[in-house]
Parts: C-alpha cells; sequence; structure tokens
C-alpha cells in the first residue's frame, strides 16, 4: 500500500486568492501550492481516492495520471467532493461510497453523469480496491461527516480532514495505533474555530492515537510552512 497525498489545503488553498500574508507570499515566490486535501491510495496496481477535490485535475495529472478504480467521500462540503466532476471523458465514472446522507446531498450535482452509487453503513467495514475500509462519525458540525480507516496486509491508515477534537468515543478508537494517522490541522493552536481542530488540538489527538508517525493536512494559509508534521502536496508514503 502507498498514500499520496494530491492536497493538503483548506477550503480556500494556499496561497490565497488576494492574500499578501508572509505564508501566500513566500508561496508565491517559491512556486509552491496547498491544493484542496485529498488522498490517493494504492494496493497492488488499484487506486483509491479519498474525498474528490476542486483541483482534482491538476492533482492526478501530477501523480501521473492514474486510473482511479473508486472513490469515498467523507462528506458533503464543496472542498470534498465537487471535483469528481473531472472525470467526465477520462474514464469510466468510478463508484462512489459513502453513507446515505453524503449521497443524497453530493450526488444531484452529478445528475450528467452515471455511476455506481455504494451505500454503507458508519462502523461497518466494507472492501473495495483491495482494502479494507471503515467510515466513522467525526464531529464537523452541522454537517454529516465521517472519518476513514484503512487497512491492508501492509498497514493501516486513519484519517479525518474535517473535525473537533471531541469526536464520539468509539470514532477515537478507529484512529489509535495506525501505522499513519492523517489529521486536520487548519489554524494555528491560537486560533479556536467551532468546527476545526487547531495544529496544538491536533498534536494532542495525535498523541493520544499513539501512531507509527502522522501527518496533518486541511492547512489553511495561516499554517506556516515550516511547522513540523505539516503534510506537502505530492508527498508519498509507502507500507512495507
Amino acid at each position: 500500500m502507498k498514500l499520496t497525498f494530491l492536497g493538503t489545503g483548506d477550503a480556500v488553498g494556499t496561497p490565497k486568492i488576494g492574500c499578501s500574508c508572509e505564508n501566500c507570499t513566500l508561496a508565491r515566490e517559491l512556486g509552491i501550492e496547498r491544493l484542496r486535501t485529498s488522498l490517493l491510495v494504492e494496493e497492488q496496481g488499484r487506486h483509491l481516492l479519498i474525498d474528490t477535490s476542486p483541483d482534482l485535475r491538476r492533482q492526478l495529472l501530477a501523480a501521473g495520471s492514474p486510473r482511479i478504480d473508486a472513490v469515498v467521500w467523507t462528506h458533503g462540503h464543496y472542498d470534498h467532493y465537487s471535483g469528481y466532476g473531472e472525470f467526465y471523458r477520462i474514464q469510466d465514472q468510478p463508484p462512489v461510497y459513502a453513507v446515505e446522507d453524503t449521497l443524497s446531498y453530493c450526488s444531484p450535482l452529478f445528475g450528467f453523469l452515471t455511476f455506481e452509487e455504494h451505500r454503507v453503513e458508519p462502523y461497518a467495514p466494507f472492501t473495495v480496491c483491495g482494502l479494507t475500509v471503515t467510515l466513522f462519525p467525526v464531529n464537523h458540525p452541522p454537517m454529516p461527516t465521517f472519518g476513514v480507516r484503512i487497512g491492508s496486509p501492509g498497514g493501516s491508515v486513519a484519517y479525518t480532514g474535517d473535525t473537533r477534537a471531541d469526536m464520539p468515543a468509539r470514532s477515537s478508537e478507529l484512529l489509535a495505533g495506525a501505522d499513519l494517522l492523517v489529521l486536520d490541522a487548519i489554524v494555528p493552536p491560537e486560533i479556536r474555530l467551532s468546527k476545526h481542530m487547531n495544529y496544538g488540538e491536533a498534536l494532542t489527538v495525535a498523541r493520544e492515537a499513539r501512531p507509527r508517525e502522522f501527518r496533518l493536512v486541511h492547512l489553511s494559509h495561516l499554517i506556516p510552512w515550516s511547522f513540523p508534521h505539516t503534510a506537502t502536496d505530492g508527498e508519498s508514503i509507502p507500507f512495507p
């Protein structure tokens, strides 16, 4: 199994349009970006995409144009699903796996496409692309939102792209002990938000989950490029 961070930014991305802050200025000077967050998981030549960001076309080109065999949607916020239409006239539309609420909310946007919808139950593992996948509820009000646990013979990944730290205890258990833990950390620790973890809260959750290693994503332009543990666009992590 191999995981690639196709994007690591929040809904706005970095650099932010029209922003001249230090982080956005540095991004323009160096030609670097944080595209909207999505993950690509490869297992024995098959490719599972976690969320379909608005930047999906650029992300797939940068990743070498892999054929996507299946998609998981974590929730119905624009930056996590709206790029699915980029498969139009590129390949057969990949099947989408999500909970009922997510599919009911997102699918109507793509009424011009025909694709398989697989409704899955929270906490109920299913198999796709040779991987065992479990969706679990997290706390990102008011939208029903889910984290993802992915397992293969080579290792395990636990991911939540949008949540507060106070998620259900059963969901916290699914974050624990992963080979790779991926968490959102949208703003620096001095800022508190009602729907997301900040950087400090994400570090606390990671410490309690005790993964082998972890990365932080869904990073806003307020997060300096030098912060430890932040993932970078295009970064790949192989599992033995």
